[in-house]
């Protein structure tokens, strides 16, 4: 299944039917009265966060969604059907845009979540409304509404507990080969991921899932290589893993570049935890590890952790950092959810 993670759709809601002009027509009954029914109401169009689905590719191949018109009023009475809605099924961590895609419609975080995107048009009076007093033969009926339609954009936001960040070829792809059971593409040649890829990890028998997207360059944020539009699938991640080469010439020139480029994308990523980590010390000598790991520690300000996705040494020390910090924000979470809602003082009245 190809991954697509934006996507452009036309929708529309059903136009609500036509009141009917009637007439209570039976035999040997004179002067029998309007008896027009009102028309149905238009369908509305729903989006809906399903199971089972990590890609817009469904959307490639449909760009257009109109839920069915009401059915008119009739005689006798009788009242038209209401169209039927229509829904569009999304991946949990679709964000729904206006066609500024600036403006957020919805937020699609959770299975079974439902935002209602165009509501359908108000069916239309039959003459039998209106019927009064003074009016006993009212010969006028009202049309539906018409539906309402609407340009969006659907946007794709992987929800993963921890994502990985580096430069192409940093090891990304091989740390989640070998601590998951995806399969990611791993070359000796630069951007051989392509797409973000998920992986469920386990230590110390907890398991959560990371987050793979392409590597980043320095001027990523400017367009250049495969760009910054994968960061949005670490957005909503408890943790970053900094993976940082340790073949490389500079590590810390390596390390900078990553930052600068979360500093550009804007927003909060920058600012959310990290762990740092030093890979491949497997292909260095101990007194490079050392040097490498000290340089970092100072560019940093913080502890860099050294490891081996090849020969998995370090891994599962990483792999408890990154759960620490998921389980500090779960309950960090929790207790913001958990504080009463505090009534701001008010000014005492005065006359």
């Amino acid at each position: 299944m190809k991954f697509l993670d934006l996507a452009k759709v036309y929708i529309r809601s059903g136009a609500g039917g036509g009141g009917a002009m009637s007439f209570r027509r039976e035999k040997y009954i004179e002067h029998g009265g309007p008896d027009g029914g009102d028309g149905g109401d238009g369908g509305d169009v729903w989006a809906e966060a399903v199971d089972g689905l990590n890609t817009l590719i469904d959307f490639r191949y449909q760009q257009h969604f109109f839920a069915k018109t009401g059915q008119g009023g009739m005689g006798k009475q009788r009242t038209g059907k209401t169209g039927a809605d229509m829904v569009l099924r999304v991946p949990v961590g679709t964000e729904i845009l206006d066609e500024d895609q600036e403006t957020v419609i919805a937020d699609m975080t959770e299975v079974g979540q439902r935002a209602l995107l165009a509501k359908g048009g108000n069916g239309g009076f039959g003459n039998l409304h209106f019927k009064s007093s003074t009016n006993r033969a009212p010969r006028r009926a009202n049309p539906g509404q018409p539906g309402v339609e609407r340009t969006l954009w659907l946007r794709l936001k992987l929800i993963a507990d921890a994502g990985l960040l580096g430069l192409p070829n940093a090891g990304k792809s091989t740390f989640l080969a070998a601590t998951s059971n995806a399969r990611p593409k791993v070359a000796d040649y630069p951007f051989t991921t392509l797409h973000p890829n998920l992986g469920v990890v386990g230590v110390d028998d907890v398991e959560f899932v990371i987050a793979d997207i392409p590597g980043l360059i320095a001027g990523a944020s400017e367009g250049k290589g495969i760009g910054d539009r994968f960061l949005g699938h670490v957005e909503r991640c408890s943790v970053l893993l900094h993976l940082v080469d340790g073949t490389s010439e500079d590590v810390v020139a390596d390390w900078q570049t990553i930052i600068s480029e979360l500093e550009a994308y804007g927003g909060a990523l920058a600012e959310k935890p990290r762990v740092t980590a030093l890979n491949k010390v497997d292909a260095m000598d101990a007194e490079a590890v050392k040097d490498a790991l000290a340089a970092l520690e100072k560019a940093t300000g913080g502890p860099v952790m050294a490891m081996s996705g090849v020969s998995r040494a370090g891994v599962t020390e990483v792999l408890r950092a990154l759960r620490a910090e998921i389980d500090e924000n779960r309950l960090r979470t929790r207790i913001d959810e958990a504080e009463p809602q505090v009534a701001e003082e008010t000014a005492p009245w005065r006359p």
